[in-house]
């Protein structure tokens, strides 16, 4: 399985400019050892269903000190050296505090980094109502950082 788990940052066969992250689920103990907070992850994505989708990906426990580090962004040992990054999640997600600390880690590591947390808004918020006013920014606002990416090769 760890062989299988080498992505392409580890293989360096595909040249990364840019993560773009849109509600990134990032750490496998998020809802298994790690419980959410009250206010959070109550829709569209809940700690079961993360458990669940962790543990698939894995073949084992989500949150189990099995997982292999390599394969889960929040367990890696160093994030020095990724691409800019644009990450965007929403205030009741359940991911926003996994997001918000893979975005100070990157931070810390020199990684060019934009975070946006929407005020108010869930899992999928964006999909579910595109026409609010909330999900038109988020999509401007990603959408801006993909054009700076691929039109400079650089980004954020």
């Amino acid at each position: 399985m760890q062989r299988a788990l080498r992505f392409t940052r580890d293989r360096n066969e595909v040249p990364i400019v840019f993560q773009l992250l849109i509600y990134p689920g990032l750490d496998d103990r998020t809802g298994s050892t790690r419980p959410a907070p009250p206010a959070v992850g109550h829709f569209m994505w809940n700690a079961s269903a993360n458990r669940l989708a962790w543990s698939s990906l894995l073949g084992v426990s989500a949150g189990s000190s099995r997982v292999p580090a390599a394969a889960v962004p929040a367990r890696v040992a160093t994030v020095a050296g990724l691409p800019p990054a644009w990450i965007g999640v929403g205030a009741l997600d359940l991911f926003v505090e996994e997001d918000m600390e893979y975005a100070r880690r990157l931070v810390h590591a020199g990684v060019a980094t934009e975070l946006l947390v929407v005020r108010g808004a869930f899992h999928g918020f964006d999909l579910v109502v595109p026409d609010a006013e909330a999900s038109k920014q988020f999509s401007a606002s990603w959408k801006s950082a993909l054009r700076k990416a691929f039109a400079t090769g650089k980004a954020v």
